[in-house]
């Protein structure tokens, strides 16, 4: 019987093909081992499933373990899991991202915080229900409406939790939204100063300063105003505008101009505070700039740019009512008239038209305030005969064709 070499091919095919039976079976004792190793005997059920949930969102499947996760909820309500489950399905739609899941996410984050205010974890959940809006927001000259919704829930956040270690995050999110803000209002702003309308160009540019101090180019907003106002004949109060200019913006290239127009309108010089001068020169301080293919990046991104964002004290200041109106979710459209509903009597009911059920003190039992009037003030109303003694009125065209009506059933009755 001829022996077999080591170096023939015959037992390496033989190796191999033992391995490939072997190796399945290795992979099922894997997954047993992993599986014996969470699933304790002495561990309760509802450990077991939040364990397995959240093991099936590390492996992306986000579906499975949020199906697991609410079996969870709903079968185990007393459950110490129970907000660690909502959490992480918070975060599963979080970190699948797309406008779908970051949409819920903010929905399961603000309804983690109602459920669980004084939870540990409530401070992080607001945090990242402001990014839910922050990663959707756009570029400045597009939908600002991510842009506001990120700013509100990052406002509510420096409101409710003042201590929280999160709060140097929020703020330098919170300074990036309003620099797409401000963004987008100069460029409205610039608009109106470039056709001469310049109590609109004023307006928007104070804004700008009021409200986004720390926007990149809050010194050219301060010199705008000045220069609208001097457009519409009040020099005393450009002025004040000038001396923000330098003292909120030391560094600004637009010093010299300041000066050169307080100067010309007899109005002091002011000097900058050291802090303030100190601030200015750590926000001027050369940034890492973009290469070309991170530019080329930038301009097909949608994504806003905030690059030039400064560093400076948040200030919150008071939601105008557009602000409060868009964060509840609605939507508001410029001029729009507010409509209010009043209660309608049965006569109105009855005839089709406008009744006022609360009639003038002074006008007669019947007569509606709502009467049209001509340019005199007279009413145009017809048929008023009930309401004073003066000579019928014509008849109308649908009551003679009711009378022809009527004539033309008598007649032909007796037929």
């Amino acid at each position: 019987m001829p022996k077999l070499s080591p170096r023939s091919p015959a037992p390496r095919a033989l190796l191999f093909a033992l391995a490939l039976l072997l190796l399945p079976g290795c992979i099922f004792l894997h997954h047993r081992s992993d599986d014996a190793a969470v699933m304790n005997p002495g561990d309760q059920p509802d450990k077991i499933l939040y364990e397995k949930a959240a093991r099936e969102i590390v492996r992306g499947r986000y579906d499975v373990g949020r199906l697991t996760l609410q079996t969870l909820i709903n079968t185990y309500p007393d459950s110490e899991y129970l907000s660690k489950a909502k959490l992480t399905i918070a975060d599963s739609y979080y970190n699948e991202g797309g406008v779908a899941g970051l949409t819920q996410a903010e929905a399961e984050y603000l309804d983690f915080i109602t459920f669980f205010p004084t939870a540990p974890e409530a401070p992080e959940a607001q945090f990242r229900a402001g990014m839910a809006h922050f990663r959707l927001m756009a570029k400045a000259d597009r939908d600002r409406t991510e842009a506001k919704l990120a700013e509100a829930e990052f406002k509510e956040f420096l409101l409710k939790y003042p201590d929280s270690q999160v709060m140097p995050r929020v703020k330098a999110r919170f300074r990036q939204v309003q620099e797409v803000l401000a963004q987008g209002d100069y460029r409205i702003a610039s608009f109106y100063y470039s056709k001469g309308a310049n109590r609109a160009a004023r307006s928007r540019f104070q804004e700008i300063a009021d409200r986004y101090p720390n926007f990149s180019r809050a010194d050219s907003a301060l010199w705008y105003v000045g220069q609208s106002l001097e457009r519409l004949k009040k020099p005393k109060e450009a002025g004040n505008y000038y001396a923000r200019v330098i003292t909120e913006h030391p560094l600004s290239p637009l010093i010299d101009d300041a000066k050169e127009r307080l100067t010309a309108l007899h109005q002091p010089i002011p000097r900058p505070t050291k802090a303030i001068l100190a601030r200015a020169k750590a926000d001027a301080a050369p940034r890492p700039g973009k290469d070309m293919f991170q530019k080329l990046g930038s301009f097909f991104s949608s994504a806003p740019d905030t690059s030039a964002t400064r560093h400076g004290p948040v200030r919150l200041g008071k939601p105008t009512p557009e602000e409060a109106e868009v964060a509840r979710g609605g939507e508001t459209t410029p001029g729009s008239a507010s409509i209010v509903a009043r209660p309608v009597g049965e006569e109105a009911l009855k005839t089709g038209q406008p009744v006022n059920p609360a009639p003038a003190a002074d006008s007669p039992a019947g007569a509606t305030s709502s009467t049209p009037q001509n340019a005199n003030g007279e009413s145009k109303q017809e048929n008023s005969s009930a309401s004073h003694n003066g000579p019928k009125s014509e008849s109308t065209p649908s009551t003679k064709k009711k009378a022809k009506r009527s004539l033309f059933k008598r007649i032909i009755k007796p037929f």
